[in-house]
C-alpha cells in the first residue's frame, strides 16, 4: 500500500524539522502508541496498540530515521511484530521546503506491509487502515507543532479530544466546543 500528501504547517522549517527528531512529539502523534523509548541518532522503540478489522494486536518494533538531510528530507521507516496478529512495516519519505508566510510544506509518501492474520484481511481493509493512521499521524503532528497542544494530538482526558477556542474578551460568546473520538470511523 502507497499513498502520499502533503500539509502546511504554520511553523518555520527548523522547528518542524526538530519536531520530527522528537521521541515525545513521536509518541503523541503515532496512533495507539503507548510507550517509546530511544533517540534520533540510534533509533526509537516503540510499542503501538491497534485494532484492524477484528484483529487487535499489541505491535513492538523499532523506528528509525534514514537518508537525513537536515532540515530537508528524511525517511522514518519502522518494523513491528504483532504475535499471533503478524508483523506491520513501513516507511513515510518527508521532505520540507519553505512555504510562504514562514510555513513549512511537508511532502510525504508512505509505504506499509503487512503478513500474518492482518494479510488474510484483504487490501481493502488494510488500505483503508494504513490510510487512517498516515492521516492521523501527519494531523496530529502538525497539531501538536502548531502548539495546538498535547491534548489535540493524544485525544484528550477519556480518549475524547476537545476543540475550542477562549474568547477574544470576557463579553465575547463562548466559541461551540467539537466533540470527536479518535479511531471512529464514518
Amino acid at each position: 500500500m502507497e499513498l502520499s500528501g502533503q500539509r502546511t504547517i504554520d511553523a518555520p522549517r527548523e522547528q518542524v524539522w526538530e519536531a520530527l527528531l522528537d521521541r515525545e512529539v513521536l509518541k503523541e502523534c503515532v496512533p495507539g502508541c503507548t510507550e517509546m523509548s530511544g533517540s534520533a541518532e540510534e533509533g526509537f522503540e516503540a510499542t503501538v496498540v491497534q485494532k484492524v478489522g477484528p484483529v487487535k494486536a499489541t505491535f513492538k518494533g523499532d523506528v528509525r530515521l534514514e537518508n537525513v538531510e537536515r532540515p530537508d528530507s528524511l525517511t522514518l521507516t519502522g518494523e513491528g511484530k504483532g504475535g499471533a496478529a503478524g508483523f506491520a512495516k513501513g516507511g513515510a519519505d518527508c521532505r520540507l521546503s519553505d512555504a510562504e508566510g514562514g510555513k513549512t510544506r511537508l511532502e510525504y509518501e508512505v509505504e506499509a506491509k503487512v503478513g500474518g492474520k492482518l494479510a488474510q484481511l484483504g487490501s481493502r481493509v488494510i488500505d483503508g487502515f494504513a490510510k487512517k493512521m498516515a492521516d492521523q499521524f501527519f494531523e496530529r503532528f502538525q497539531d501538536r507543532v502548531e502548539g495546538r497542544g498535547k491534548a489535540a494530538a493524544t485525544g484528550g482526558a477519556g480518549g475524547m479530544a476537545q476543540e475550542s477556542a477562549a474568547p477574544a474578551d470576557a463579553d465575547a460568546a463562548p466559541t461551540p466546543r467539537k466533540w470527536f473520538w479518535p479511531g471512529r470511523v464514518e
